[in-house]
């Protein structure tokens, strides 16, 4: 399945404030034994015009913070599964705290977090991160090479992030996606949401054409539905979810940094992964691009964010 990341000596990860959904916290990877894990990833490439770290960093404790707010405990009904989330979840979930920037290079702390992702991966445990901008995705493209298996890619977001660089930087937060086209355990990508103008440019969108992404932008998304978007997806494929949170209408999702009026709204991606989740196999996913500095009094990005790892962990672990 293509190269393979050189093995790293993993130290424990940071400990958070309050955890996701009150699991467990592990952070020694030695003792990494889980069937759902969520992990932070704070800090991805920074550009040099860009704040580091930026506000985007601090979401995952932020999200993990309203956890009380995005759900009642695994024994309330939640309506969204029509069921207890303890019911529709597997026995094993921990929070692995957050990954520490690594003293050195963006090489060095890149290879570290692929290894740590790796090696959740490898233990076959699904694995949800809570971003940070989206750069910190491309890290976690070269950890599903531990799957050893095909993995298509379902992406929300309003900009279609397919720069081979900018200014040099490779790993930013424009160029998640055109970063899975080059990884050879990608097998193709649903895109969804986009609309307005950002990270591409005609040469990007015909590369990711080229490449065969099937291109879903809010627009249609609006008049036909994500009915028809679910059914480019194989059927039992292996699916990494990724949700840049300005992929959702800004009325809805208010906390971003890059706001894009016409998006899409909870009540449309919520029904998308559940069916999602009965139809593949979820390997994991990520939601990113919080930034909590800009969210309403109520967080409510923060508690959306949480409703949507929700609906995809409740969809993919059917009671």
């Amino acid at each position: 399945m293509g190269e393979m990341q050189p093995k790293i000596a993993l130290g424990p990860t940071m400990a958070p404030a309050g955890s996701f959904l009150d699991w467990p916290v592990v952070t020694d990877p030695n003792a990494w034994s889980a069937d759902v894990a969520v992990i932070g990833l704070p800090h991805s490439e920074p550009y040099a015009k860009d704040p580091w770290p930026n506000d985007q960093a601090s979401a995952p404790d932020v999200i993990r913070a309203m956890s009380s707010q995005f759900s009642d405990g695994p024994d309330h009904w939640d309506f969204d599964l029509d069921a207890p989330l303890g019911t529709v979840t597997p026995p094993r979930c921990i929070d692995c705290g957050d990954v520490p920037w690594t003293q050195g290079s963006y090489d060095d702390h890149a290879a570290h977090v692929t290894a740590v992702i790796g090696k959740l991966f490898g233990n076959g445990t699904q694995v949800f991160v809570l971003g940070g901008d989206h750069g910190v995705t491309i890290p976690v493209l070269d950890a599903l090479a531990a799957l050893k298996t095909p993995v298509h890619i379902v992406h929300f977001d309003a900009h279609l992030d397919w720069r081979p660089d900018i200014e040099g930087v490779q790993r930013g937060y424009s160029s998640p996606l055109y970063w899975a086209s080059t990884r050879p355990w990608i097998s193709g990508m649903t895109q969804i949401g986009l609309r307005g103008t950002g990270s591409a440019r005609r040469s990007e969108v015909e590369a990711a054409l080229a490449y065969g992404s099937c291109i879903v932008t809010a627009k249609v998304v609006h008049a036909e539905g994500l009915e028809p978007t679910l059914e480019s997806v194989p059927a039992g494929a292996a699916v990494y979810v990724t949700i840049d949170a300005d992929g959702l209408d800004p009325t809805e999702m208010p906390g971003v940094m890059g706001p894009v009026p016409g998006g899409l709204y909870f009540r449309q991606i919520a029904p998308f992964l559940r069916a999602l989740g009965q139809k593949c196999r979820i390997v994991g996913g990520d939601i990113v691009e919080v930034a909590p500095s800009f969210d309403a009094s109520n967080h409510i990005s923060c508690i959306t964010a949480g409703r949507l790892i929700i609906n995809l962990l409740g969809a993919a672990w059917p009671g």
